[in-house]
């Protein structure tokens, strides 16, 4: 399911203009986005939870010369973590 489908199944969900759906979509994800950037934690109970996680830096093997040791520098990630809810709906 691409962005446009999971729009017109919330619009028909939800009984929604697919505009209206569409902007509900963007807004969660910007409101998202934004809270991870901020370091904070979303919890949609029984769904699950969005957070962030930090990956140390460690060094690794160039692929295209296995010899060849490099630096990979540390980051941050978004993690998602299942909820109970949804993963019972998927069994």
């Amino acid at each position: 399911m691409n962005k446009s489908e999971l729009v017109s199944s919330m619009a028909e969900k939800a009984g929604l203009k697919k505009q209206d759906a569409k902007k509900a979509l963007e807004a969660f994800v910007e409101t998202v986005s934004q809270q991870l950037k901020a370091g904070d934690k979303i919890t949609l109970v029984g769904f699950g939870t969005f957070s962030v996680s930090e990956r140390a830096a460690r060094k690794g093997r160039n692929p295209q010369k296995p010899d060849q040791e490099i630096d990979i520098p540390a980051k941050k990630v978004a993690k998602f973590t299942v909820g109970s809810e949804l993963k019972e709906a998927i069994k």
